[in-house]
């Protein structure tokens, strides 16, 4: 089976600034792949080009086995693609519900959007009891709940979640990690961006370290956590 994304030497930046250097990365279909490094390594910038925010520099994305590199963003969420960014970003003066309402703009026509919704709800329960709360008096913990539930009103076949336990407490990140857990075991493929690199590589297939918007080390998660390297620069061991 070919991977469900697959990126080829893409550079990409910010005006003439360029960030990403040559990046190779692949994603199995439906299983999670993480990416980690410090803080400007380029990981959010990565997640940002997939998406079609950030421009395209030079190499090529591959969804599915089509090219997505030159498509609008709008195209790229049209075809089951979602970020769900850094900071989660809800709409503080509006409901819960409304949040999520917001994120089915561009699900499939003939969506059920209240059927979404509930699904939502069955992942999230507090949410559910928060519907009619405005975002804003939410916590950090349950406006990242907010976030990612937004986020798969979409119907998303590839989530990119970035930070997603980032400013979190130690319990709530455990929960949000048995969610993400959760969303992929019901098939969703996820691109999974965190600092948290212990968390992240206990979870997924695969990984990617990140330094200075160059790919410098790529492996199965289990021998990166097994790696004397990876262990000292990012899991605090030696």
């Amino acid at each position: 089976m070919p991977p469900a994304l697959e990126i080829k030497n893409l550079c990409s930046g910010y005006g003439p600034v360029r960030v990403l250097k040559d990046i190779c990365l692949s994603v199995p279909q439906g299983k999670i792949v993480s990416v980690i490094g410090a803080n400007g390594a380029g990981k959010t910038t990565l997640l940002m080009t997939i998406c079609g925010v950030v421009r395209v520099g030079g190499g090529e994305i591959l969804w599915e086995g089509k090219s997505i590199t030159r498509c609008a963003t709008d195209e790229i969420v049209r075809d089951g693609i979602v970020q769900v960014p850094e900071g989660r970003r809800v709409f503080t003066h509006l409901t819960v519900a409304e949040n999520l309402q917001l994120g089915a703009f561009s699900a499939p026509p003939g969506t059920d959007i209240a059927a979404e919704m509930e699904k939502v709800y069955s992942i999230f329960p507090l949410l559910a009891q928060r519907r009619r709360q405005l975002a804003g008096t939410l916590s950090g913990g349950e406006q990242q709940m907010l976030a990612i539930g937004r986020g798969l009103m979409a119907r998303p076949r590839l989530l990119l979640l970035d930070e997603p336990s980032l400013g979190l407490a130690p319990k709530m990140i455990e929960i949000v990690f048995e969610v993400i857990k959760k969303i992929n075991e019901q098939g969703v493929t996820i691109v999974l961006v965190e600092q948290n690199a212990y968390m992240a590589l206990r979870m997924s297939l695969a990984g990617y370290v990140l330094e200075t918007g160059r790919v410098v080390l790529s492996d199965s998660s289990e021998r990166l956590l097994a790696n004397p390297q990876i262990r000292k620069a990012y899991l605090g061991q030696t």
